[in-house]
């Protein structure tokens, strides 16, 4: 008698019997692999539940009143700029990563010469080995992201996606916009260039511009009236370290909705 765990499910059997996509099959391998030991189907399956059962039932979209198939609108172009620009910050986050081993984060050297981190993206830029591309990629994926975002933006607006129940989506779906543009600004000063010195500059004024709080905001954003040490640093600390953490959990919490709502159609 073998004291071996029976698969009720015999998941290896299903699978083969399937035509599945090598990229199918390792993304199968491996959620169930996480949900012998983590359960995480059951947990999934049980947090859809209690919503519909505790919250407001969803209302029937156009496909589920005529019993239509809706897996036509996750491939329609104008549906798919959500997953374009979270992939856009995937690449970005990882490219950056991988350029924040060879930056560095100071304005001036000890002897008060040329700008350290001007002189790093330099490195990065001629000496690194695949260096070009690789600030490239990071450029590419940020711009990518800013411009998918805004379209996102639009499509959600113009076909009514934004309506009940999806308020509370499209309000975190601005934020997520606001926090793109910041991530954005701050790398655009980073380079420490001619171009990110009257970038920042005009920062500073319009922050000074602010009635009441200018010189608040001035103070904490740029760490003074003029750029400095303290301006890099600032500007370093935000797009390293605060925006990616808090993006992160902002586009987990977005998906998480639309997954919870499903893919909105046009009103």
């Amino acid at each position: 008698m073998s004291l071996e765990r029976k698969d009720d499910h015999d998941h290896k059997g299903w699978m083969e019997s399937r035509e599945l996509t090598t990229l199918e099959s390792i993304y199968l391998t491996a959620l169930l692999w996480l949900d012998k030991r983590l359960r995480i189907v059951d947990y999934l399956e049980l947090l859809e539940d209690l919503y519909y059962k505790v919250n407001m039932q969803m209302p029937k979209s156009h496909t589920e009143q005529y019993n239509l198939d809706n897996k036509f609108w996750y491939w329609y172009p104008l549906y798919a700029l959500g997953s374009f620009s979270t992939i856009s910050y995937v690449v970005a986050a990882i490219s950056g990563a991988l350029l924040g081993f060879y930056y560095a984060p100071a304005a001036a050297a000890s002897d008060g010469t040329a700008t350290v981190a001007y002189e790093s993206v330099q490195i990065i830029m001629g000496e690194l080995n695949l260096g070009y591309l690789l600030r490239s990629i990071h450029r590419w994926a940020a711009q990518v992201m800013v411009a998918a975002v805004f379209l996102h933006m639009l499509r959600v607006y113009f076909t009514g996606a934004y309506k009940e129940p999806r308020e509370v989506n499209w309000i975190i779906g601005i934020v997520l916009i606001s926090l793109t543009l910041v991530f954005g600004y701050t790398g655009y000063l980073l380079p420490w260039s001619q171009l990110s010195y009257w970038a920042g500059q005009i920062g500073v004024e319009m922050a000074l511009s602010i009635p009441l709080i200018g010189e608040w905001v001035a103070q904490l954003m740029f760490g003074g009236f003029t750029l400095s040490q303290s301006t890099l640093q600032r500007m370093y600390i935000l797009h390293v370290f605060f925006l990616p953490f808090i993006t992160t959990a902002i586009i987990a919490v977005h998906i998480g909705i639309v997954w919870l709502q499903g893919i909105a159609e046009p009103h």
